[in-house]
């Protein structure tokens, strides 16, 4: 059964065609994943498909009465509503049949013999509406899922205007798993979580009997999860059944004979091109030439897509630190309330840390109290001499209006507007990219910008806040390759092991210091 029928859909931004023509249907319990470079539209199309975005030609047509499930990460939440109210607000449509089921109780006194079998017949339907979807046992439901995802580590009382992008979204992420929606709609929901409650996401998942599009560049997750993938690529979209293992082996073997057909092609072009061109103006042979001239405006010709630039991240280092990076005396580290027990760490020149644990422990905190950014409760930290440091935020902490040249050059006045492009090509940002806003390209572009910041400055300490977030396969194969090349020092936060672990030369699990129960 088809839930949902995308016709000869279309969409761009001013110039820029992101589709063109794509069609698409999704059938009950297909667990899908979308995937595709950054920028090629992946978002656009989820806020096509919740009609969040009018489609610029097409149709999206969805089956009666399915409720659609988004992860969107926009969601405005109110200042004075709880973690819990947020989560509870998943029931509302049961609440709301609850209320009716009162009414029509209210209405029974005074209902006549035919009225009475029609209400008594509307209210047996609204309580099987309410045992079916566990109304009874609700806060019971919220307690479960909140903790697999680790909510409760936050406080299920905690005001939702407190939480941190990372925490509002496992909020909007858990809210939505509670709605049981009959098709999930997921960008990429493993951004903000940590490896446990990947886990504890990824049985969901295994386990959901209804259909789910799913956006991830976390591509050992998005493997184990879905039976379909749908490659959005060169304004297309195109099938593939299986896991990504299978798409990745037929895609290379489809490009491959694509490529073969095309070289065969244009020898045969060049040699019809070639004859016309000799023989068109003699007589004896004109009728021939016409004839391959013919051959030539009717040939279907092959097209190859060309190759988007790849980036290459290649970090500019300087003169080495001192023998000690940094050392902490009895850092205790938190805003109001302590999050780390009294730490004496420390960093020595060329070592190369990971900071894992659970979301919500303080590890971005660790990192701002060391570059004093923040101030610790107590304690100090003491940096080393020659330090340079470069510092990559999990978060943008604010809509950026200026283009990318202008954000690039503002942090590097030196450089002229050709080596301001060229340092933004080599991250692999098209013209298109360079000369837009940031605040319309996707996060994967907007990281790019970021780290193209971050690679032409000199350092010799990096400080990575979850740098892969948002980046597509290559960027994040490429960044990998950048960071294991780098000789200076290194901490860096990833919940990623099959990315960090043959960069670091330690890990450090944030869950033996924290003061949060995990």
């Amino acid at each position: 059964m088809s839930i949902l029928t995308v016709k000869n859909l279309s969409h761009g931004f001013g110039d820029r065609a992101i589709f063109t023509n794509v069609s698409f249907r999704l059938l009950k319990g297909e667990h899908i994943g979308l995937i595709g470079a950054n920028g090629e539209g992946k978002s656009t199309f989820m806020n096509i498909l919740t009609r969040n975005l009018e489609p610029d030609e097409g149709q999206v047509e969805w089956s009666k009465r399915v409720r659609v499930g988004y992860l969107d990460q926009h969601t405005i939440l109110e200042k004075g509503a709880t973690i819990r109210d947020v989560l509870k607000g998943a029931f509302r449509y049961l609440f709301d049949l609850e209320e009716e089921m009162n009414n029509i109780c209210d209405r029974m006194a005074e209902a006549s013999p035919e009225e009475l079998e029609t209400l008594l017949e509307d209210m047996g339907l609204i309580q099987e509406t309410l045992n079916s979807n566990d109304f009874y046992i609700v806060d019971a439901k919220v307690e479960e899922i909140a903790h697999g995802l680790g909510l409760q580590d936050l406080g299920l009382d905690k005001d939702v205007a407190d939480l941190s992008g990372g925490q509002r979204t496992k909020v909007l992420l858990t809210k939505l798993l509670l709605e049981k929606p009959d098709i999930l709609l997921l960008d990429e929901p493993t951004n903000y979580l940590d490896e446990q409650h990947i886990q504890w996401l990824k049985r969901y998942l295994l386990e959901y009997e209804n259909a789910f599009i799913l956006i991830s560049h976390d591509m050992p997750f998005l493997n184990s999860v879905i039976n379909l993938i749908y490659h959005m690529n060169n304004k297309q979209l195109n099938r593939y059944a299986g896991n990504y293992d299978n798409y990745l082996n037929v895609y290379e073997s489809k490009k491959q004979q694509l490529e073969a057909a095309y070289k065969k092609q244009q020898q045969e072009i060049a040699g019809l091109e070639d004859f016309v061109a000799r023989n068109k103006a003699r007589a004896s042979t004109s009728n021939m030439a016409m004839s391959r001239q013919k051959k030539l405006a009717k040939m279907e010709r092959i097209e190859i897509a060309k190759d988007k630039p790849k980036p290459v991240f290649n970090f500019k280092e300087t003169r080495a630190s001192g023998k000690v990076v940094f050392r902490t005396v009895d850092l205790v580290i938190g805003y109001e309330e302590p999050l780390s027990k009294p730490l004496n760490i420390s960093l020595e020149r060329g070592q190369k840390v990971a900071l894992t644990g659970a979301n919500g422990i303080g590890k971005t905190t660790l990192l701002r109290s060391i570059l004093g950014e923040i101030q610790p409760v107590s304690g100090s930290v003491e940096l080393g001499d020659y330090l340079q440091i470069g510092y990559f935020e999990q978060e943008m902490k604010e809509a950026n209006y200026r283009t990318c040249i202008e954000e690039v050059w503002e942090d590097f006045p030196g450089f002229s507007q050709y080596e301001v492009r060229g340092a933004l090509a080599r991250c692999g940002l098209t013209t298109k990219h360079i000369e837009s806003k940031v605040l319309v390209l996707s996060g994967g572009e907007q990281a790019k910008v970021r780290l193209c910041k971050l690679i032409n400055k000199e350092t010799n300490l990096l400080v990575l806040d979850e740098p892969t977030n948002h980046l597509d396969v290559e960027a994040k194969q490429e960044l990998k390759r950048a960071l294991l090349s780098y000789k200076g020092s290194m901490l860096l936060i990833s919940h990623e092991p099959e990315f960090y672990s043959d960069i670091v030369s330690d890990v450090w699990n944030c869950e033996n210091w924290t003061t949060k129960l995990v």
